[in-house]
């Protein structure tokens, strides 16, 4: 989030009133901090196994756990030479998920953005108990392509307690599990996946979804936001009876973001990669559509920009990755290189 006045130096002109809204302070950050929550931090297993501190939150006095899983298994967690969605877990996840129940929370909300993972949520469900095994019996190896081997999903051992509270899944896109607009042909390039790994990823992923639908009655392939995440939100509406919700609208109402931005005289907003997803319901595009309602100008600070890029209620947008910059130099230097980007959106837009 940053925080800019009337006086800011990146301003060539005078704003009454200025309201900054940029998505990457986090989903756990944002709502607890909006309703004066608490955090606690949980070791866990990254996407590739290496240990980890996750955050997560509680909110609504501790009733309510908030999990993001980046915090777990996200993109920022590895290095770009690390990243393949062929192994990545969302193992991690499932941990925190244990962690917020052996809390004694009531409701899950959990944040599905950012993530480094393409297995459908099976390392998860593994972390929550079940056995996802192959032809053999064997367990399945971490991670997406494993899961063309799976044969046989075992529930006996899996921690019911998700099923018995509210889990709700917080997300931003439309995408189906499976197919060309699905979690591995959207998702899975930003992930390190080139061409031939897409549709191994594919055919992966609609062997699972073939195993969830015989084995635990969970027709979920076809859901608006079963691919999210890598297929997590598939994967926890399968094993967790999760519900999705926008999280976007969860965490504008807990902000009163309408509100903020109907009293601005300019709203900014952020995203990692400003592309032809963002049109499927990311944070961007929902801020664009609210400053639109409002009748107030919106502006975009993107780390890269690619491919169409249009958007209603979008006025302008400004790349803060210099070109020739690596990913991993960028996010590294985002301190420096975002007001950079902030400034030169807002110089141009006050010609």
């Amino acid at each position: 989030l940053l925080h800019l006045t009337p006086q800011s130096p990146f301003l060539s002109v005078s704003w009454p009133r200025f309201c900054v809204y940029l998505p990457g302070r986090g989903t756990v950050e944002a709502l607890v901090h909006a309703t004066g929550g608490r955090t606690s931090i949980a070791r866990v297993d990254g996407p590739l196994g290496t240990p980890v501190d996750a955050r997560w939150g509680r909110i609504d006095n501790g009733r309510t756990a908030v999990i993001e899983m980046a915090a777990a298994s996200g993109l920022t967690l590895l290095n770009r030479d690390e990243l393949d969605p062929r192994r990545a877990s969302t193992f991690g996840t499932g941990q925190l998920i244990t962690h917020a129940l052996d809390a004694g929370v009531e409701r899950i909300l959990i944040g599905v953005g950012g993530s480094a993972t393409n297995d459908g949520g099976a390392g998860m469900a593994e972390a929550l108990g079940a056995g996802l095994l192959d032809e053999d019996g064997e367990r399945l190896s971490p991670g997406g392509a494993a899961l063309a081997n799976l044969a046989q999903i075992r529930m006996d051992g899996f921690d019911r307690r998700p099923t018995q509270i509210e889990i709700t899944v917080l997300c931003d896109v439309q995408n189906p599990l499976l197919g060309p607009e699905g979690a591995s042909a959207v998702y899975g390039p930003q992930k390190g996946a080139d061409a031939a790994c897409v549709a191994q990823l594919d055919r992966a992923l609609a062997n699972f979804a073939g195993i969830l639908e015989r084995d635990l009655d969970a027709s979920v392939a076809e859901v608006p936001g079963a691919g999210a995440a890598g297929g997590l939100a598939a994967g926890l509406m399968a094993f967790c009876g999760a519900r999705l919700q926008s999280g976007f609208a969860a965490v504008s109402q807990a902000v009163n973001l309408p509100s903020r931005i109907a009293q601005a005289d300019l709203v900014i907003t952020g995203e990692g990669r400003l592309d032809t997803q963002s049109a499927y319901g990311k944070t961007v595009a929902g801020v664009a559509s609210l400053a639109q309602a409002a009748d107030v100008p919106c502006l975009v600070v993107a780390g890269l920009i690619e491919g169409s890029t249009e958007l209603p209620g979008l006025v302008d947008r400004e790349a803060s990755t210099p070109i020739g910059m690596s990913v991993d130099e960028a996010m590294a230097r985002t301190d420096e290189l975002v007001p950079e980007a902030v400034e030169r959106l807002l110089r141009r837009y006050s010609r």
